[in-house]
């Protein structure tokens, strides 16, 4: 197996598990939406469903399209990451410190490289 499949694989399983997570578990996920965003909750369920049917949809014909869509989710999230790495009430919550918030931030930019690496032709 090569490596562009193996990063397939394993963004098709953590991507929907952490979907999944939005939903059984949003208390997180909610610490972690900046402040002024209006609906917090349905946030949490919007992008849990999004990462749910574009990490399944790595495996299917529709891979590209589902990897673009990581690649806007992923975008679209970056100040839910940026608002954990400064804000202790978030990190509390979380259950993170801010040297793993603030150290998580440029993984971002590698899930979203792993993304793009799905667009290409096998």
């Amino acid at each position: 197996m090569n490596l562009k499949k193996a990063i397939r694989y394993v963004m098709t399983i953590t991507f929907p598990l952490i979907g999944i997570m939005h939903f059984t578990n949003p208390s997180p996920f909610l610490a972690i939406i900046p402040s002024g965003l209006p609906w917090p909750l349905a946030l949490v369920y919007i992008s849990g469903l999004f990462e749910i049917l574009f990490g399944i949809g790595l495996i299917t014909k529709y891979r590209k399209h589902a990897a673009y869509g990581l690649i806007l989710l992923l975008i679209a999230v970056f100040p839910a990451n940026i608002y954990l790495a400064i804000s202790p009430i978030a990190q509390e919550t979380f259950g993170t410190s801010q040297t793993i918030a603030v150290t998580r931030l440029p993984f971002q930019f590698l899930f979203i490289w792993m993304a793009y690496s799905q667009t290409k032709d096998d």
